[in-house]
């Protein structure tokens, strides 16, 4: 929602951050290869159950990918590679910080008498949240079926990339308070991915050419 909407905010700090970080002699997609880094280095973190340095290292990476898009709409040097790289790491990064966040020993989340594996939820989300809302979009303009680029960038949903790393952020602070409460942000971005997929469906339905 709010990187497909950019509010007026949002963008002039957007340009504030490119002018800031194009003054170091890193390009725009070397800012987007290298925000694997710190992901990786919280993937390991969260091997060995430290959530406080993986959340750090994945909340560093995230900035490295607002870095990246900031950086190359200030120096005019925005591309389709560098789009196509921005998405690629975004998937691998989410990746590692939902695949790690197994190895935590998350707490079940139990509702009523039943049981749900903290496992499952996690499975689900990487395959809903990280890849099936952006594959939704991919799709359609791989097939076609919206043709106009204007159209495709509105697409957006309740719940996109930003948000949903935000929840998982406030997740891995809350673990300190009490592990539960990832589980619950865990759940609650497992139902908002699916709604910002139907979302996108019924878009595409919509908007079909």
């Amino acid at each position: 929602m709010l990187k497909s909407s950019s509010p007026p905010t949002i963008e002039k700090l957007s340009i504030k951050l490119g002018m800031l970080f194009s003054k170091i002699p890193i390009s725009a997609n070397a800012w987007t290869l290298l925000s694997v880094v710190p992901a990786l280095l919280g993937f390991v973190s969260l091997l060995y159950k430290q959530m406080l340095y993986a959340l750090i290292l994945f909340a560093i990476s995230a900035l490295m990918d607002a870095i990246d898009g900031s950086v190359a709409r200030v120096t005019g040097t925005v591309t389709n590679l560098g789009a196509y790289l921005d998405g690629m790491m975004d998937r691998i990064v989410e990746g590692l910080l939902i695949f790690g966040l197994m190895f935590m020993g998350l707490p079940d989340l139990t509702i009523s008498k039943y049981s749900i594996a903290s496992e499952l939820l996690l499975a689900l989300l990487v395959f809903i949240g990280t890849a099936m809302v952006s594959y939704s979009r991919a799709y359609a303009n791989y097939k076609r079926v919206i043709k106009n680029e204007k159209a495709l960038k509105e697409m957006g949903g309740l719940f996109e990339r930003p948000e949903r790393l935000l929840l998982i952020f406030i997740g891995m602070a809350s673990y300190f308070i009490a592990p539960i409460y990832l589980t619950y942000a865990i759940l609650v971005s497992l139902i908002l991915s699916i709604v910002t997929l139907l979302q996108r469906v019924w878009f595409v339905v919509k908007n079909a050419e």
